[in-house]
């Protein structure tokens, strides 16, 4: 399946991730060979799904099983919600024109490990800032912020908002909106663009976070039913029903 490497269980639907099990379902029912799990392992950067067909290779007991993907969504949830947590104090800092630097102490009190040195990350971010000025950047690519940058890229990305809003001004955020995918670091730049207050960012932002966490959370609790249910060999009719409860 070529959408392997762009599985994220935090934005895709919950109904495109049943759609996914059911898949793969199919695909060994038509093959019969549990092998291929492993190459979907391989194929996918999603981490959940990656833990969840590795595991369902091994000769797991469904209690175990069971455990350890509680123990990965614990895992993978907390660190979601540190990175959007990440992006919502940049955020935060843009709708109130805050100092970069004071930006970069409230994003290391944040990052998980040692602090960014403050010289060296504002270094990185000014190239950012002269990299996306030549005339065949990939701007997608370069402007792009989403939960899945590992801390270093992500903190040099914000800073690189946080000082371009220092100098220009929130409206000239508006120029990199339409780069920008669809999701939290959009809309959240999309409200700072439109001058909204600090306050009403941090709390709108909150809520987002918060409501995306607890879908994400149904949607693990789902793949990993429907996993489980696929290794204990039910019938494709049964692991649809599996989905099925946790939908509306």
């Amino acid at each position: 399946m070529d959408a392997h490497k762009e599985l994220d269980i935090l934005e895709m639907p919950v109904e495109a991730l049943a759609a996914y099990w059911l898949s793969i379902k199919k695909l060994l029912d038509a093959k019969k060979d549990l092998a291929l799990l492993a190459v979907e392992a391989e194929n996918t950067s999603e981490p959940f799904v990656r833990h969840l067909l590795d595991t369902a290779q091994a000769g797991f007991g469904p209690e175990l099983a069971l455990t350890l993907a509680r123990a990965k969504r614990r895992v993978l949830l907390a660190e979601f919600r540190r990175r959007m947590e990440m992006m919502r104090r940049a955020l935060t800092g843009l709708a109130a024109s805050e100092n970069p630097r004071l930006t970069l102490l409230g994003l290391n009190a944040l990052a998980d490990g040692s602090p960014f040195h403050e010289p060296r990350t504002f270094e990185l971010a000014t190239a950012l800032m002269a990299t996306v000025a030549q005339k065949d950047a990939d701007l997608p690519t370069l402007l792009g912020v989403d939960h899945k940058l590992k801390d270093d890229r992500l903190v040099v990305k914000l800073l690189f908002y946080a000082i371009g809003t220092r100098r220009s001004g929130k409206q000239a955020l508006n120029e990199y909106l339409p780069y920008l995918r669809a999701g939290f670091f959009a809309e959240g730049l999309s409200l700072c663009a439109d001058g909204f207050e600090s306050e009403f960012v941090a709390r709108h932002l909150a809520s987002m976070r918060d409501a995306a966490l607890l879908a994400t959370r149904r949607k693990m609790d789902m793949a990993t039913q429907m996993c489980l249910a696929i290794k204990a060999g039910l019938g494709y009719d049964d692991v649809f029903r599996v989905a099925r409860a946790y939908m509306v």
